[in-house]
């Protein structure tokens, strides 16, 4: 263990209430290499988002460690949720320097190359626009520009799309790949979606229920790996592994 730019060692934690304590998650072992896409997949109650906790360092992990580049995380990670968790109240552009401003590295360079993201995104003239006269889509792109902006070391995506209905969630996915590829970002996605796991993905992760361990790890094939989400749907290999990985899944379900 050690090598990977993200370690996840023997992490286990549990949840604690008046009557109970309840394992969430068990020896939990994974490697992360820079640049790469990982998904979490695996049934409700397999403690995927508190696993995405714990890597942020949100959560302190019961037993194990989590480490980034070597050290515990810090302001390095960046977060993209369901909801974008917009600010009402701010401008279009006021919230993309969010993150900027926490980190006191707003200045004339990183506030021009937030602004270029957004107009990368699709989103050039909507700076002067408050949340809610943008669409879902749109605001979910701002969500990327102001998390991205930041310039994290580690992209972590909690069901980031599963909010949107399906075409935007397709450009949406597009987006994202191209963007982490131009800026070789390593990133962890939790989804519940086997079509967006494969589509993206270097590897999917198992996770079995109760307490969450990992039962499997899925390489997706390089001929998929290589295309854009939109085309891996289409390659003729990528049905066989859909339905390899939802029986691997209903097996999981079953256990």
């Amino acid at each position: 263990m050690g090598t990977g730019f993200l370690t996840i060692q023997e992490v286990s934690h549990c949840f604690f209430s008046a009557q109970e304590a309840s394992l969430v998650l068990s020896d939990i072992d994974l490697e992360v290499q820079e640049g790469e896409f990982i998904s979490f997949l695996g049934p409700s109650g397999c403690g995927k988002t508190t696993l995405l906790s714990i890597i942020s360092g949100i959560l302190t992990p019961l037993q194990g460690k989590v480490l980034l580049a070597g050290k515990p995380p810090s302001r390095d990670i960046g977060y993209m949720l369901q909801q974008d968790y917009l600010f009402p109240w701010k401008t279009i552009e006021e919230n993309i320097m969010t993150g900027l401003r926490i980190t006191n590295t707003y200045d004339a360079a990183t506030r021009s190359n937030a602004l270029h993201l957004l107009s990368q995104v699709g989103l050039e003239g909507t700076e002067s626009l408050y949340p809610r006269q943008l669409s879902g889509g749109m605001r979910q792109r701002a969500a990327l520009v102001r998390t991205l902006a930041a310039n994290p070391k580690l992209l972590l995506l909690d069901e980031p799309f599963s909010a949107l209905d399906y075409q935007t969630k397709l450009k949406l996915e597009e987006l994202v790949f191209s963007l982490l590829q131009e800026f070789g970002k390593t990133s962890v996605l939790v989804t519940h979606d086997i079509e967006e796991a494969i589509a993206m993905s270097d590897r999917i992760v198992l996770l079995r229920a109760k307490p969450g361990r990992i039962a499997k790890v899925v390489h997706v094939p390089e001929e998929i790996r290589r295309l854009s989400p939109f085309a891996a749907r289409r390659h003729p290999a990528f049905t066989a592994l859909f339905q390899s990985v939802w029986k691997e899944l209903e097996q999981l379900e079953q256990s």
